[in-house]
């Protein structure tokens, strides 16, 4: 038994790509280098972002202080703003879920999983790992456990939920990793299945094109290809272009550092800059190689990299404590989790505006990026199987990386004294984590090693998701275009490193954050719509 109801589908015209927005496709064969660029989008986004590049680093001495004026307003007036829009999402998601319309399958009703449960995962594993989990594996379970451990918890610049856990090592260390659980866990999953599910629904189900602006047809019908569709996408562009570079930098801060930790190699701005312009290169490498040569063999090689090193660290770190740290520190999150979520009435602004409101920023501008990801893996599952496997497995197996990294270096602050892990900066505190270790030289140079990679997938991926979109929906543009955005992701990166360093990189993080969380919350009301029309099963 099947329900029609209020949205349906647009007309035959719409559902071929070539429809209205290939209309203000630009296509023309300049030799070597043709070009199949949807015209508004493609020009505004890519002249402002040449613009960006250029004022910046020509006026780069007054920069700083403009990106912190920004990410300081930002993160302290609307902390709750992007706390109560990540809460909802987790809500909708898990709504969807137990709803009826968990049984729609995406891509029709006959449709079939274009990958088995095995390949599936190891894509959901895949978009899971990054250079964020690289960086703040160590640091950031570390940040928490000190400030609510501190005996001045709940003073300026620290963070107490629940009244914190001042002088109780135990409680300190399932705080700092419930705090952890909690950016690396449902909310920022439930961000990118929104993302996903919105593209995977209206591509495969309405046939639209493989672009943000589909999602919004419901709502605005044939405008959707006109300047409000052309806005959605540019902001598309916009928050991926900049949470891509947030994380470049982040990527380079922490190579670099470790360069430096291991060979001597002086962390400077111009050692930061070649580093950024060589890894650039590499990627423009895998972007010339196509999605097979390139990408995916470097994410497979990332990978193994990644699951040896965990292994690693549980096998010559407490490991009992590691498999029984996991379930304390997944109680833990569900404990702490309503006091960590509390959008109102917070004493402890440094956590939620520090921390957690440029999570969720950033979160939200890497959406589009995961987000199209995912739904190009997952035609043929319910929706409820989508939502629920997207949820849970990249949430454990952070949880999974979290509790292992951060919790053997909390275990070496407790159990051994060992307080390098502590004083090291945050660059610098999984190499303090590692040096602790055995073969520290050999898991220090594939910490680093990992960090590039991830630095070259994450280019080379985040290129293909902006060309998409520029491209109005096309996943085959030729490959000229996909060389101009990882060219420009790299300077953008250099860019706001010379600019402000880390502060520049989550001041435009949170910046293009903000907007695009009023697109995704809009996004929730259009997959409602979507799911209206669609056959389930009674």
């Amino acid at each position: 038994m099947t329900e029609q109801t209020a949205f349906d589908a647009p007309p035959e015209s719409v559902i071929d790509t070539e429809y209205e927005i290939g209309q203000d496709n630009i296509q023309a064969n300049l030799g070597p280098f043709p070009l199949d660029i949807h015209n508004p989008v493609f020009m505004i986004s890519g002249i402002a972002v040449i613009a960006f590049v250029f004022f910046t680093l020509l006026f780069h001495d007054v920069a700083e202080p403009v990106f912190t004026s920004i990410r300081d307003w930002m993160t302290s007036s609307l902390d709750w703003f992007f706390i109560s829009a990540a809460n909802v999402f987790v809500i909708f998601c898990l709504m969807l879920i137990v709803s009826p319309w968990g049984s729609v399958r995406l891509g029709g009703p006959d449709a079939t999983p274009d990958y088995s449960y095995t390949g599936w995962f190891a894509m959901l594993f895949a978009a899971g790992m990054g250079i964020g989990l690289m960086f703040y594996g160590v640091s950031e379970p570390i940040s928490h456990f000190s400030s609510s451990f501190a005996e001045n918890a709940g003073a300026p610049g620290s963070w107490a939920p629940l009244g914190g856990a001042a002088g109780d090592e135990a409680e300190a260390a399932r705080l700092g990793m419930a705090a952890t659980i909690f950016h690396w866990g449902l909310h920022p999953w439930a961000i990118y299945a929104v993302v996903a599910l919105s593209l995977a629904l209206f591509s495969y189900n309405k046939g639209l094109p493989l672009t943000i602006r589909s999602a919004f047809y419901p709502l605005l019908g044939e405008r959707v290809w006109g300047w409000p569709g052309h806005l959605i996408d540019i902001l598309a562009v916009f928050a991926t272009l900049f949470g891509l570079a947030t994380s470049l930098g982040f990527g380079a801060e922490q190579a670099n550092a470790g360069l430096d930790y291991l060979f001597g190699i002086p962390s400077t701005d111009t050692s930061k800059v070649i580093l950024i312009s060589a890894i650039t290169g590499v990627a423009l490498v895998s972007v010339l190689a196509g999605m097979d040569a390139g990408v995916k063999r470097l994410s497979e090689a990332n990978m193994v990299l990644a699951l040896l090193l965990l292994i690693f660290i549980v096998a010559v770190g407490p490991t009992l404590a590691v498999f029984t740290g996991f379930a304390d520190s997944l109680v833990a999150y569900i404990g702490y989790l309503p006091a960590l979520a509390m959008p109102f009435g917070r004493e402890d602004a440094n956590f939620s505006q520090g921390w957690t409101a440029f999570y969720w920023a950033w979160w939200i501008s890497w959406s589009p990026f995961v987000g199209m990801f995912i739904a190009r893996v997952s035609r043929g599952r319910t929706v409820r199987e989508f939502l629920i496997c997207v949820l849970i497995i990249p949430s454990l197996v952070c949880v999974l990386w979290m509790n292992a990294f951060g919790g053997v270096a909390i275990g070496q602050i407790l159990n051994d004294g060992y307080q390098a892990v502590t004083e090291a900066p945050l660059e610098l505190k999984l190499f303090a984590m590692l040096d602790a270790l055995p073969l520290a030289s050999i898991s220090s140079f594939i910490g680093i090693v990992l960090v590039i990679v991830f630095f070259v997938t994450s280019s080379d991926s985040g290129s293909l998701v902006i060309d998409t979109i520029t491209a109005g929906g096309k996943v085959d543009a030729p490959v000229p275009q996909r060389v101009f955005w990882c060219v420009f992701e790299g300077l953008v990166a250099i860019a706001l490193l010379l600019g402000g360093g880390l502060t520049a990189l989550q001041a435009m993080a949170v910046s293009t954050g903000f907007p695009f969380t009023i697109v995704l919350l809009v996004m929730c009301v259009a997959i409602v719509m979507g799911l209206r029309s669609e056959p389930r099963r009674a």
